[in-house]
C-alpha cells in the first residue's frame, strides 16, 4: 500500500473520529442560543430589547430627573424602621413626583450601618424600605407601582466606620420600569411621559401655547 493510500486512511479515521466527539461532546448538544445565556439570566438581550424600543433611555432620564428634582433618600434613628418628621417631608415630594408619572414604577432600597449581625441589619433594611413604600401608598401612589424590592443591610455603607452612622441607616428610592398595561407604554410614547412636566411648567407661566411634534 503506498504511502498517500495510508495518510489519506489514517486522515479520515480522524476526522471520523472528531465528528463522533463533537456529537457527544456536551457543549454541542445543548439548545440553539443555550451558549449566548453568560449566566446573568438573559440581562444582555433585555437590556438590548430596552435600548431597541427606546424604553432604556426613558428610563434613564426619568430616573437622573428624579435624582435632581427630588431628594431620594431618608435616614432613620439607631435600630429604628420608623419615620421622623424629617423622612416623611422627603417622602411627601417623592409621592408628588411618582403621582405626576402615574406610567412610572418605583423600588425602595433598605440599608443599615455596621452595627449589629449581618443577618439582623438585612431584616432591618427591609422593614425600613416597607415602612417607607406603606407612607408612599399612603399619599396616593399605589402599591402596584411600588417594590421594597431588596435589603441591602450593611453591605453598602456611605460612611465605611464600624460606628452607629447615621448616614448609613437609610432607604433609596429610585426610578425601576414602566408600568405594562398604561396606554402611553403600550404606544411607546415615551418622550411623552418624560417631557409632561417640563410642558405643563411652562405653559402654567405662559411659556408655551402650543406643543407639536415636527
Amino acid at each position: 500500500m503506498s504511502r498517500i493510500s495510508i495518510t489519506r486512511r489514517t486522515l479520515l479515521t480522524g476526522l471520523a473520529a472528531g465528528a463522533l466527539t463533537a456529537c457527544t461532546d456536551p457543549r454541542y448538544n445543548s439548545e440553539a442560543g443555550a451558549a449566548i445565556d453568560e449566566g446573568g439570566f438573559g440581562d444582555p438581550t433585555m437590556r438590548n430589547m430596552l435600548v431597541m424600543n427606546g424604553e432604556a433611555p426613558a428610563l434613564s432620564h426619568l430616573g437622573a430627573r428624579f435624582a435632581a428634582e427630588v431628594p431620594s433618600t431618608i435616614n432613620f434613628a439607631f435600630a429604628s424602621d420608623a419615620l421622623d418628621a424629617t423622612a416623611r417631608a422627603i417622602l411627601d415630594q417623592q409621592a408628588d413626583f411618582m403621582r405626576n408619572f402615574p406610567e412610572v414604577r418605583f423600588s425602595v432600597y433598605g440599608h443599615t450601618d455596621k452595627v449589629g449581625s449581618n443577618a439582623a441589619n438585612k431584616a432591618l433594611g427591609l422593614r425600613r424600605a416597607r415602612a417607607a413604600v406603606a407612607y408612599l401608598g399612603q399619599r396616593g401612589v399605589a402599591s402596584t407601582r411600588l417594590a421594597a424590592l431588596v435589603s441591602f443591610g450593611e453591605t453598602r455603607p456611605l460612611v465605611p466606620t464600624q460606628s452607629p452612622e447615621r448616614a448609613n441607616r437609610r432607604t433609596v428610592t429610585e426610578v425601576s420600569g414602566f408600568v405594562a398595561d398604561n396606554p402611553l407604554v403600550l404606544d411607546g410614547k415615551y418622550g411623552q411621559i418624560i417631557y409632561r412636566g417640563y410642558v405643563q411648567a411652562a405653559s402654567g407661566r405662559g411659556e408655551i401655547t402650543q406643543v407639536s411634534a415636527e
